[in-house]
């Protein structure tokens, strides 16, 4: 193979670790989010039975 190649494919190889990485992120962040709206939602909820 041509240093070219190999240069493209490390590359390549980088950027889609990348992309994995913010997509992990992301899902996180959005569960994240998730829970501490159900967690508002059921403070709110006890707060009304009181």
């Amino acid at each position: 193979m041509s240093k070219v190649v190999i240069a493209v494919a490390c590359l390549s190889l980088f950027t889609l670790a990348g992309c994995g990485n913010t997509a992990r992120g992301i899902k996180q962040d959005g569960v994240q989010t998730s829970n501490a709206l159900d967690n508002a939602t059921h403070r709110i909820a006890r707060a009304n039975t009181n």
